[in-house]
């Protein structure tokens, strides 16, 4: 399937202050390039249709107006065939069969690429999601734009397109209705331009306006949303209830929503009073020269059947000029919020595959080599100069404070992000030249916050490698086996199938229970890196010995590091790496490390004071 071209117009400033007709048009351009490309035989569908629909109260006005012109000159004797009548009869029986048919038949084709755009658009911001670096997801100014592209912009954009066909639609009709009329009064072309541009430009300063108050409140609308989740989700049930925190949330929530409330209430009326006054206006213009052709048929100069024609029109060409106006502006407040779309599919991912990958067929040996990192907008460096090296096969433990950085060493590790400054070997090899994806399959990992995925028991083992295990029952079994989890998913109701998790009415777990399914997807990945990031957290200490009883053989042929808290877990380490303030401050076996009697010494007798173990 092509694709539209996302850079074809330009992007959007957050006032809607750039977007000019010339703007519009460019999005016109583009959204039917992107109809065009998901079906075009449906947009071409619609684009004939709207054709037929903006000559057919053209029309319908002449027919009325030689039906009464024929009917006056039988009645007067001036010709004594009903031929005339019948022929003016038949064609208002076509173009009204036509006029019945065409808006049945636009809302038709109308839905389906609806549906059709909605999947393309969708699917496009996902898979362009999946493309972006972990920096994004973890910056509110980012998760913002998020948001926004997220807003029904697949509704959007189809608005758009229905839009710009009804800009197309009516501005015939308008140009038809108003060529009709000036043959019967000259001055209509004068008079309706200058009532008519003004409430252009009203309404396309509203559009604006309410586009601005929607880019405005979206980190508002996160916070709503957040507020709701606090108060319906199960994990947060819980306390929100013992701390009695409803009324406080529901109060903020409420305050957010006033105030949007009472914002579109002054748009609300704003909008009403200048339609209102427009709408007064063209009435009266109208109806002053309805008069006037009244005067002329009064005097000969026209005929009834222009009387009949210039009332039917004239109404009917007010309807067009509101209709066709609120189509403009309507366009451009779903144009800016296109432009959101444009603004999101535009951005680019910073960690990217090196101009020619050289291959990696496993990881061995580690090298850290004066690392220095520091988060966007963070004022203060993450990791300062970190040079460590960690053997082929070799166990590394990775200890130290809370935020010394450990977890952002993983993640370098892992290229979720790149290092400010310094390099990161995999067997003297700057990760910075291997593919994304192939260094990422040679890691398989725990993270602290695992993934707790609604699929079946299989399904939560084999994403650790899916393109393989979906259909490979068997290695998934072997995966439970190793990870100690087999025989609690053997009892599951339906063992394997049993479908996990609670927010679709599934089969729940503890918290014990899910890290070991985590653990399962680990070892279903083949991979030469292991990477534990805290993988015992939630498992009592019956389990974690059980674990440990049989860790050194499951990482037996994997370059290892492990982080955790717990000194039992990292006791199983061959060599321990202690972090501190974003270096790394001690290196050693857990023997020599409490020889040494430095910071490591320190946390291990204050862990076991906690435990209430006696100091030796």
């Amino acid at each position: 399937m092509s694709r539209a071209p996302i850079n074809a117009v330009g992007a959007n400033d957050g006032n809607g202050s750039r977007m000019d007709f010339r703007s519009l048009w460019a999005y016109t351009v583009w959204t039917v390039a992107l109809a065009w490309s998901t079906r075009a035989s449906l947009t071409v569908a619609i684009g004939l249709l709207a054709l037929v629909r903006g000559v057919v109260p053209a029309g319908l006005a002449l027919f009325a107006r030689g039906l009464v012109n024929a009917t006056v000159a039988l009645t007067a004797g001036e010709t004594t065939s009903l031929r005339p009548i019948v022929m003016w009869l038949a064609l208002g029986c076509m173009v009204s069969l036509i006029d019945a048919m065409a808006p049945a038949a636009t809302q038709l084709c109308h839905r389906r690429l609806v549906d059709e755009l909605n999947l393309r658009i969708t699917s496009d911001v996902l898979v362009h999601a999946a493309t972006l670096d972990l920096e994004f997801f973890e910056s509110p100014k980012h998760q913002d734009i998020l948001e926004r592209a997220r807003q029904d912009t697949a509704a959007r954009a189809t608005h758009f397109l229905h839009n710009a066909i009804e800009i197309g639609t009516n501005g015939l009709q308008l140009a038809s209705l108003v060529g009709i009329l000036a043959v019967i009064e000259p001055l209509v072309p004068l008079l309706v331009a200058p009532f008519a541009l003004p409430y252009v430009v009203f309404k396309w300063r509203l559009a604006a306006q309410r586009y601005r108050e929607v880019h405005e409140r979206t980190a508002k609308l996160r916070w709503t949303a957040y507020f709701v989740n606090l108060l319906t989700d199960r994990d947060a049930v819980a306390e929100s209830k013992m701390l009695d925190l409803a009324p406080q949330l529901v109060l903020r929530f409420r305050e957010l929503m006033e105030s949007f409330r009472d914002r579109d209430r002054l748009l609300h009326r704003r909008e009403f009073f200048g339609s209102w006054l427009f709408g007064a206006a063209m009435t009266l213009v109208f109806f002053g020269l309805f008069f006037r052709v009244v005067q002329r048929v009064v005097a000969g100069v026209l005929t009834l059947g222009d009387v009949a024609v210039f009332g039917a029109v004239s109404s009917r060409l007010r309807q067009s000029v509101d209709l066709a106006i609120l189509s403009i502006s309507s366009a451009r407040e779903n144009a800016l919020h296109i432009a959101n779309l444009i603004e999101f599919l535009a951005l680019e991912p910073k960690v990217v595959d090196a101009p020619e990958p050289r291959p990696l067929d496993h990881v061995g040996s580690i090298e850290f080599e004066d690392v220095w990192f520091t988060y966007p907008g963070a004022e203060q460096a993450t990791l300062r100069g970190v040079t460590m090296q960690i053997a082929r096969g070799e166990i590394a433990g990775l200890v130290g404070e809370n935020g010394s950085g450990k977890t952002t060493l993983v993640k370098l590790l892992c290229r979720l992000y790149d290092p400010d400054r310094g390099a990161i070997r995999f067997d003297g090899v700057d990760i910075r030249e291997l593919a994304v994806d192939q260094l990422r399959s040679q890691v398989a990992f725990i993270f602290q916050h695992y993934g707790r995925y609604e699929a079946s028991a299989a399904d939560n083992i084999a994403y650790g490698d899916w393109r393989k295990l979906l259909t490979d029952r068997s290695r998934v079994e072997e995966a439970a086996r190793q990870a100690g989890i087999a025989r609690i998913i053997e009892e599951m109701p339906d063992g394997y199938d049993t479908f996990i998790g609670r927010r679709f009415g599934g089969y729940d777990l503890s918290g014990g229970r899910w890290q070991y399914l985590a653990l399962g997807r680990a070892f279903a990945r083949d991979a030469s890196l292991l990477v534990l990031d805290e993988p015992t957290a939630s498992l009592d200490a019956a389990a974690e010995f059980e674990l440990f009883s049989r860790f050194r053989d499951l990482a037996r042929g994997h370059t290892t590091l492990l982080i955790s808290h717990r000194f039992s877990t990292i006791g199983m380490a061959d060599r321990i790496l202690v972090m501190g303030e974003g270096r790394i401050v001690e290196s050693g076996t857990h023997e020599e490390l409490l020889a040494s009697d430095g910071g490591y010494a320190a946390l291990y007798r204050l862990h076991r004071r906690q435990m209430g173990d006696p100091l030796d």
